[in-house]
C-alpha cells in the first residue's frame, strides 16, 4: 500500500528498538512522536504494515462524524476481538451494526435505565461495605467487582450464580490480556498459533458462552420477567417482528460484560484518586448531595441534578479516558488537509493525546473540573470519552448514572486520602489504573 509522502514517518527500526517499552506502556513513545512529528504521524510496524497515529481533533470529527460512512473499525475489533466476544454491537459493521443499534437503542434510553437505578444503588452500597475504614487499601479490585456486579445485576437481577459470575469475570479479564499480547507483539502471531496459546483462550470464550446460554435458557423456561436488561434484550424486535437469535443475544451480553464493567471501574478508580488529591472537590460533592437529598429522595432526580459530581467525572475522563484510542480504516481513498489516505489505511486516534492537547485545553495536565461548569457539550469538538458520531457508546448514560451514584455514595460516607505518590497507569485495551492505594476515613 502506498502512503502519503507528506506525513512524517517513524521508521520500523525505532519501533523495534522500543518494542519492550511499548509492550509495557506505549503512551510515552507515542507522546514523544507527536511532539516531534506533529498531530499526525505514520508508524512503520512491519515491512509492509503501518499505522497512522492522530491527535488532530478536526480529523477525528471528519472521520467519526462527517464522513463516517467511509470508515469502519479496524481488524483489532472486527477480527481480533470478535474471536473472543463474538459479533455484537461493538464489533459488528455495516447493515448488521445498523440493525442491532436500532434494535437495542430503546433498552438504553434514560426512561428504561430508571428501572435499574435502585438495583444499581443496592449493588454499589453492598460493594462499598467491603471497604475497611482507616486502612491503606488498593481500591481498584473493589471497584472492578462493583462495576462487574452492577452489570450482572442490571442484566440478570438475581438469576446468575455467584460461581458462574466469578468465572465470567475471570474469562473476560484473561481474554483481554491475551488480546493485548497479540496486538503489541504482532511478530509472535505465528508462535501464539502453533503453541496452542490462542486455542486455550478460545476455549475460555466457549466456556463463557455456555454459562450465558444456561442463564438465558433458564430465564426463558421460567416465564418470569424482572424488567432487567436481559428481559429488554429478549423482548426487543427487528422491523420484521423477529427477536435476536440466541447466538446473537449471547454476543451482545458478552460485549456488555467486556465494555460495560472494565471502562467504568477504570474511570471510577481514577476519579477517586483525583478526589483524594483534591479534597475540596470531595466537599463540594458532599454539600451538593446533601442539598439535593433535602429536596427529594428520588434517585433519578439525584443523579441528574448532581452537576458538581458530573463535572468531576468529566474532568477525570478527560485526563484518563478509559477508551484511550479509537481505531478506523477507510474503505475508499480519502483526503484531509492536503493529505491523501489510500483505501485500507489504519488510523488510530489518540483520545489521551487529544484530551491533553496544549492547543485545545488551558493547563491541560491539571485537574480542573470547573472547566465543565457549562457541561461537556462546550467541548464536543475535542472531548471523546465515549467516542463520537453514530458509533458513540450506547451505554454512556448507563455508565454515567452508575458512576454518579458510586461517587456520591462513597463521598457521603468517607473522606478519601491518598496513599500514593502519583497516579500511575497500565494501558491495556483500556486505560487501567495502577497502585491506586487510598485510605477512607468515616465522616462524623
Amino acid at each position: 500500500m502506498s502512503s502519503p509522502k507528506n506525513i512524517p514517518t517513524v521508521p520500523l527500526l525505532r519501533f523495534l528498538k522500543h518494542s519492550l517499552e511499548i509492550l509495557k506502556n506505549p503512551l510515552p513513545f507515542h507522546h514523544k512522536n507527536f511532539n516531534e512529528k506533529g498531530d499526525i504521524f505514520r508508524l512503520k510496524i512491519g515491512f509492509k504494515n503501518e499505522v497512522f497515529f492522530v491527535r488532530d481533533t478536526g480529523f477525528a470529527q471528519y472521520v467519526l462524524q462527517k464522513n463516517q460512512k467511509n470508515y469502519v473499525k479496524s481488524k483489532i475489533q472486527t477480527e481480533d476481538l470478535v474471536k473472543y466476544v463474538g459479533e455484537g454491537l461493538l464489533t459488528s459493521e455495516g447493515d448488521k451494526w445498523k440493525k442491532q443499534r436500532k434494535m437495542m437503542q430503546p433498552a438504553f434510553h434514560k426512561k428504561q435505565l430508571q428501572n435499574l437505578l435502585l438495583g444499581m444503588q443496592d449493588t454499589i452500597i453492598s460493594e462499598f461495605n467491603k471497604i475497611t475504614p482507616n486502612q491503606d487499601i488498593d481500591l481498584f479490585p473493589i471497584l472492578n467487582d462493583l462495576a462487574f456486579q452492577t452489570v450482572v445485576k442490571s442484566l440478570f437481577t438475581k438469576a446468575a450464580k455467584e460461581d458462574d459470575m466469578e468465572r465470567l469475570q475471570y474469562i473476560t479479564e484473561m481474554n483481554q490480556k491475551m488480546l493485548v499480547r497479540e496486538l503489541r507483539q504482532p511478530y509472535l502471531a505465528w508462535w501464539f498459533k502453533i503453541s496452542g496459546t490462542i486455542d486455550k483462550y478460545l476455549k475460555l470464550s466457549k466456556e463463557a458462552r455456555t454459562i450465558l446460554k444456561g442463564i438465558v435458557d433458564e430465564r426463558k423456561a421460567s416465564g418470569k420477567t424482572y424488567g432487567d436488561l436481559l428481559d429488554m434484550l429478549l423482548e426487543t424486535r427487528y422491523d420484521d417482528g423477529k427477536g435476536m437469535t440466541e447466538e446473537q443475544l449471547i454476543d451482545e451480553i458478552l460485549i456488555i460484560f467486556t465494555a460495560g464493567h472494565e471502562t467504568t471501574s477504570n474511570a471510577l478508580t481514577f476519579t477517586f484518586q483525583l478526589l483524594a488529591l483534591h479534597p475540596e472537590w470531595q466537599d463540594q460533592i458532599f454539600d451538593e448531595n446533601k442539598h439535593i437529598k433535602e429536596q427529594t429522595q428520588d434517585l433519578m432526580t439525584l443523579v441528574t441534578s448532581s452537576k458538581v459530581c458530573q463535572q468531576v467525572l468529566e474532568e477525570s475522563m478527560r485526563l484518563y479516558p478509559p477508551a484511550y484510542f479509537i481505531d478506523r480504516v477507510n474503505l475508499k481513498e480519502d483526503h484531509f488537509n492536503g493529505m491523501t489516505f489510500k483505501p485500507g489505511s489504519n488510523l488510530l486516534f489518540s483520545v489521551h493525546e487529544m484530551h491533553r492537547h496544549p492547543d485545545l485545553w488551558e493547563q491541560p495536565n491539571k485537574f480542573l473540573p470547573e472547566r465543565f461548569s457549562e457541561g461537556e457539550r462546550k467541548f464536543s469538538s475535542q472531548y471523546f470519552p465515549f467516542g463520537a458520531g453514530p458509533r458513540k457508546c450506547i451505554g454512556n448514560n448507563f455508565a454515567m448514572f452508575e458512576m454518579i451514584i458510586a461517587v456520591t455514595t462513597l463521598v457521603s460516607k468517607f473522606k478519601i486520602h491518598p496513599e500514593f505518590e502519583a497516579i500511575e497507569i497500565t494501558p491495556l485495551i483500556t486505560l487501567k489504573p495502577k497502585n491506586a492505594r487510598l485510605r477512607f476515613a468515616p465522616r462524623s
